[in-house]
Order: C-alpha cells, then structure tokens, then sequence
C-alpha cells in the first residue's frame, strides 16, 4: 500500500484516478477548493471502492497562503508520502490572483510551494516520485509576466506556466536524487472539464490520461528528469529552455523571492 497525493481530483483524471487508486487499496488523499465538492468526492471514492483509508484537503490554489496552510496539513496527516500527483492547473478562467497571472499561480506556484512544504514527508518513502502534469503547450517565459508586471493572453500564460512547471520538474530531479520527478504531458484535449470549457471539444477520453498518471505513479515507467509526452507515447523532448540551465536558475530564484515570502 502506497500513500499518495492527488492535487486537482475532485473531478476530470485528477479524480479518475483517485478511485482506481483507491479501489486498488492504496492511502488516497485528494484535494479540492470547492468544501462541498471535497467532501461529496470523498464519500463518493470511499463507497466505489470499499476504502476508508481516503482524506482530504481543501485549498484554493489561486492563493498561496492557502497552498502553504495546506502544505503544513498535509505534513502533520501523511508523515510518509511515496507519490505526489501536481494535476491541479487551470486554463480558462474568470477568476484573478492578484497581479500575478492566476495560470502561473495555479499550475506553477502552487505545486512549487506544495512540495517544498512536505519534501521531508516524501523523503521519508523508501522510493518516493513526484508526477508533474506539463502540457504539449509549452512557451518560453517572459518573466515580466512571472513577476505580474504584464498581461499575457490565457492561452500563453498556460503554456508559460506549463513550461515553468517543466523545467522546475527538471531542476528537482536534479537537487533530491533520492526524488523520482518526472513531468507528463497525459494527452492534448482530453476529455475533461478544462478541455471543454477552453474549447469545447475534445480529441481523447480521459482514460488515456489516467493510465499514463496510474503508471507514471506506481509501476517502473518513471524516469527521474524526463518529460513523458503521452501524445506521442513515450519520453520526447520537452521545450528547449527546459535544458537551459542559467533560465532554470533565473526561473527558481525568481520564484523563490515570489513562493516563499
């Protein structure tokens, strides 16, 4: 059995895979920012898969104080941690997060400043992983945008955030060798929540992303330092900038005087 944490799993593969999780018996935490969301969700896992062993945790990740407060909750419940799923992201909304851009909160500094708050619980597995949900959309970072200083287009400041998130990824397998850190692209236009409200389509079932997560997860598919692009099922290449060691420099620094002030 195997203690795991799914970011963004009240709904769309964040939640898909939390069931078959726990239905194959493993210690499920989720995570949400809607309470009642959380808590029809918890019950909902619980009685599909005959596990009491799922909890929850509730935090808006557009705000990072939440995230922090999360991080502290999560340490003291799960002191050993062997995977962390970063799903949580967001690509069209209506909502703001200050001057930042609410994308690179969501899907860069919120995940950043989770895993920094309970590395130590993950460093207590034996072989611990984190899964980092990337994106085939991946753009070089104006960090203009980073520091909320200008606007970016939804689109853009996604895939900025994306990449972000992938060369962080990148930068961790590096600093904590005892980590599996591996980004996932799980599949362009899926059919979830975000995919239809951003565009009203969609070109896959939301299975295929959640068999790429489940195996990324628990079976020995995970290379620390890599980006499995599941569009094209396999490791790829990710962005350029993500093997560009003085941007990642630029880009953690950055974002340590932003996350953890």
């Amino acid at each position: 059995m195997k203690h795991i944490l799914i970011t963004g799993s009240t709904d769309g593969i964040g939640k898909l895979l939390a069931l078959r999780l726990a239905k194959e018996g493993h210690f499920v935490a989720i995570h949400g920012r809607s309470d009642a969301k959380l808590a029809a969700t918890l019950k909902e896992i619980k009685q599909q898969s005959n596990n009491e062993n799922v909890i929850g945790f509730l935090a808006d990740f557009s705000d990072l104080s939440a995230v922090k407060k999360m991080a502290k909750e999560v340490a003291e419940k799960m002191p050993v941690i062997d995977v962390l799923v970063n799903n949580a992201g967001v690509l069209m909304t209506n909502g703001s997060s200050g001057t930042t851009d609410i994308r690179f909160v969501v899907n860069y500094f919120a995940p950043y400043a989770l895993t920094n708050g309970i590395l130590a619980n993950l460093k207590a597995s034996d072989a611990p992983r984190i899964v980092n949900l990337s994106s085939a959309a991946q753009s070089t970072i104006n960090v203009q945008a980073l520091e909320g200083k200008t606007a970016l287009g939804a689109n853009e400041a996604y895939a900025q955030s994306k990449l972000a998130l992938t060369m962080w990824s990148f930068y961790l397998a590096e600093q904590e060798p005892s980590i599996t850190v591996v980004a996932v692209n799980p599949g362009s236009l899926l059919n979830t929540k975000m995919a239809k409200e951003a565009y009203g389509q969609h070109w896959s079932p939301a299975e295929k992303g959640v068999d790429i997560l489940y195996n990324l997860s628990v079976t020995d598919l995970a290379k620390s330092g890599e980006y499995f692009d599941n569009d094209r099922g396999g490791y790829n290449k990710a962005h350029a900038d993500a093997y560009n060691n003085a941007k990642i420099e630029e880009l953690i620094k950055l974002t340590d005087t932003i996350v953890m002030h």
